[in-house]
């Protein structure tokens, strides 16, 4: 087939509906990828709570399970990233993966804070929340 029948075929609407799906969907995958990347390089929105006896930080994780946290306590910051995975759907197609599977994100302790890292706990909640517990030292308390 030469060039020129090609062309001729283009003229056909089935192909011409084949071109602008593909067009679509392409354009789909690649608006849906930037948005994913953008929520990865964007740190987790987080309340920073304080009581008497400790600190709490809360940070937004939907989809996350426990299994897929990490949290570490550095020169004042708690520090957490998670991976989330998506789940598959039998007899459905990804048509917009907009959402990003590595999250970050840190929160500041006060400058004063004194905190006993080694009794620290972390929760994911139903909600949809990270909520990591910080207990202040004897002597700060």
């Amino acid at each position: 087939m030469s060039g020129l029948d090609d062309l001729g075929r283009l003229g056909d609407p089935e192909r011409l509906r084949e071109i602008g799906e593909s067009i679509a969907e392409n354009a789909l995958e690649r608006v849906g990828r930037s948005v994913a990347r953008v929520q990865e390089r964007t740190p987790l929105p987080h309340d920073l709570l304080e009581s008497d006896e400790a600190y709490l930080v809360v940070f937004d994780a939907p989809g996350i399970r426990e299994k897929d946290v990490q949290v570490q306590f550095r020169a004042g910051d708690v520090q957490v990233r998670l991976d989330r995975f998506r789940d598959f759907h039998e007899g459905f197609e990804m048509r917009f993966p907009g959402r990003g599977l590595s999250l970050d994100g840190a929160a500041s302790l006060p400058a004063d804070a004194e905190i006993d890292p080694e009794a620290a706990s972390a929760t994911v909640t139903d909600a949809g929340t990270l909520q990591v517990r910080l207990p202040k030292r004897a002597a700060d308390a």
